[in-house]
């Protein structure tokens, strides 16, 4: 007859508590190595905000401008470097550049014509063609009508003559601050403006609707101010 142990059996699945010590001080050692791998690990990157501030130095012919690049208006001029010429629009009267485009639907295709909230200014490459300024001491005189209208809050209109380059137009003339405008009248459609200047090898061109002149030293005023933004030596 096989003669039976006395010795106790140890329970199956279960470890004995002596292993168990040695195994909890070594997770204990390793958990900070842990922690710092994972710190350095863990991505720390942020999603990238859209900057609207963002400008983009454009030359027009020798002449440097810094220009919003939220305010072309064609997306192929969004781009740095030499230009013969850029088309922008700023929002009126805060001069912030348009968040997208603004889109005509089917819903609002009959609404009629939408306000005009922004001004739109062109950046030419002159070529030596005469200067904005020559063009109101010489040239558009000869087309003027003689009829003298009083002027209007510090506001000169002179209409040009009909059969003329410029008929249908008036001359709009401010001296403090300083504005020189050639508008179109309201007809079918409400008249615009066309305000020029020259700042080294560019010519700036300036259109806005002639309604907004009835606040004109806001206007000369948000015009001058963009002039600054874009070519901060212009004195």
């Amino acid at each position: 007859m096989a003669m039976l142990s006395s010795a106790p059996r140890r329970s199956r699945g279960k470890p004995p508590a002596g292993h168990l010590i040695p195994l909890l001080a070594a997770v204990m050692i390793a958990m900070p190595a842990i922690t710092a791998v994972a710190y350095l690990l863990w991505p720390t990157w942020t999603p990238k905000v859209p900057d609207n501030n963002e400008r983009l130095p454009v030359s027009i012919g020798q002449t440097v401008f810094n220009v919003p690049k939220h305010a072309f208006r064609v997306k192929i001029q969004r781009h740095s470097g030499p230009q013969e010429r850029i088309d922008l629009n700023f929002l009126y009267p805060s001069l912030a550049t348009p968040d997208a485009p603004r889109h005509v639907t089917a819903e609002t295709v009959e609404d009629g014509p939408q306000p005009i909230d922004r001004v739109f200014l062109s950046i030419a490459a002159h070529h030596d063609s005469l200067a904005p300024d020559i063009l109101v001491r010489t040239i558009y005189p000869r087309y003027l009508d003689a009829t003298h209208t009083p002027s209007q809050d510090g506001l000169s209109i002179r209409a040009f003559r009909d059969g003329t380059p410029y008929a249908g137009e008036d001359l709009l003339i401010a001296q403090t601050p300083a504005l020189v405008a050639r508008c179109t009248r309201d007809a079918m459609t409400p008249g615009m403006c066309l305000s020029e200047r020259r700042i080294g090898s560019a010519d700036l061109t300036f259109r806005f609707p002639r309604q907004w002149l009835t606040e004109w030293r806001d206007v000369a005023g948000g015009m001058e101010q963009l002039v600054q933004q874009l070519h901060p030596l212009q004195n």
